[in-house]
């Protein structure tokens, strides 16, 4: 019994111990929220930033986060000196934005600016990997930031609580002055895709772009070495009618994570110095028959509005306006249409190639995404 009591204190004293070792993990805990949380300020305007310091050289513990990727001849020290010194701006921190943010931090991008308007729901879990279940009715941006602070405490995160304007778009781009400084679309949204490729032309920032719908996605760099721009390939915004975003024709939650790791690789090759290898041609992707298609681009257009050698855009510009559209991917008000229109609707399905495949023949690809021509539609249900 003697010794059974003496047991007792021994476990006693022990569970007293570990009790006091629990509270304090939590005030250190609690202490490394407050810093997080007084460092990562959600920002609802655009403020001046300070420069971002350079390392001179790696530390110890770089080395060995970093170790992996040290060993490639690609990469190497310099490469990494250069990724922590660069900035990289990411335009929505929704499906493409969130794998995106993900891997650079992973990689050790100095700082990332992540900027999103809306706030995370419940639909948005299935591919927004970065929000989870207790993020509902947060800002994106600070949810995708806290878990990329989380990932990696080295890099500095700025998250941007507002829509993206022609106000305020030169401004925050310009932010991030760097040579090695980069910015990310991964917008859902023609007006927001035409005003980010103004803003980066006008700040001479090159643009790693990347799309995601149904089973299907599409990868591009615009404004990088000569090559040519979005408004190149897309002179004229579509009509409003024939655009397709994720709320309205669905996703599968692993293609735009697809896409936001190519576009992570992209924008880390540009950063560390290696370049890109998508800056004049188009990587499309075919998920259902798991098919990968590089489609070269027609170079820099002369007569381009905001890159060629005369341009008329030389400021940003209403860009709903000239879309057309709202420069949002919520969902609106729905129009429910005739089963007359829709039958018209279906007749006029066409396979088409892309504006850029000028001199290639639809046959010579082997697939390509479907699209209605809304034009002739349109014309169709007046004259009825």
């Amino acid at each position: 019994s003697e010794e059974m009591a003496q047991e007792v204190c021994s476990l006693k004293a022990r569970l007293e111990e570990k009790e006091k070792e629990i509270v304090d993990l939590k005030n250190k805990l609690a202490q490394l929220e407050k810093s997080h949380a007084s460092v990562l300020e959600l920002q609802d305007k655009v403020t001046p930033l300070s420069p971002l310091t350079a390392k001179p050289a790696l530390s110890n513990e770089d080395i060995m986060r970093y170790s992996r990727q040290l060993l490639l001849p690609e990469l190497g020290v310099k490469g990494q000196l250069n990724l922590s010194g660069a900035s990289v701006l990411i335009v929505g921190c929704g499906g493409l934005g969130c794998p995106l943010a993900q891997y650079l931090a992973a990689a050790g991008v100095g700082r990332l600016g992540l900027l999103d308007y809306d706030e995370v729901e419940l639909s948005n879990l299935h591919r927004q990997v970065l929000h989870g279940e207790e993020n509902q009715g947060q800002a994106k941006a600070l949810s995708a930031a806290r878990a990329v602070k989380r990932l990696n405490s080295t890099v500095e995160c700025i998250p941007y609580h507002l829509q993206l304007s022609p106000e305020n778009a030169l401004q925050l781009i310009q932010q991030y002055p760097q040579a090695t400084s980069v910015t990310s679309d991964c917008s859902d949204n023609v007006p927001t895709r035409y005003l980010v490729n103004d803003a980066c032309v006008l700040s001479g920032k090159p643009l790693v772009s990347a799309s995601a719908l149904r089973m299907e996605g599409q990868l591009t760099v615009y404004n990088y070495c000569g090559g040519p721009c979005y408004r190149c390939l897309y002179p004229l915004p579509p009509p409003p009618e024939t655009v397709t975003n994720c709320s309205d024709g669905g996703v599968l939650g692993v293609v735009p994570g697809i896409m936001g790791c190519f576009q992570a690789l992209e924008v880390l090759k540009i950063a560390s110095g290696q370049g890109s290898s998508c800056g004049q041609q188009l990587l499309m992707f075919d998920a259902q028959g798991f098919r990968f298609r590089p489609i070269r681009l027609r170079p820099k257009q002369a007569d381009c509005a905001v890159c060629g050698e005369s341009p008329s855009v030389t400021q940003l510009i209403d860009y709903e306006a000239f879309c057309g559209s709202a420069a949002t991917d919520k969902v609106g008000h729905y129009r429910s249409l005739s089963q007359r229109s829709y039958a018209i609707m279906k007749s006029m399905e066409y396979d088409c190639h892309f504006p850029n495949l000028h001199k290639c023949g639809i046959k010579m690809i082997s697939w390509s995404f479907k699209i209605i021509l809304h034009n002739p539609l349109s014309k169709r249900l007046k004259d009825r």
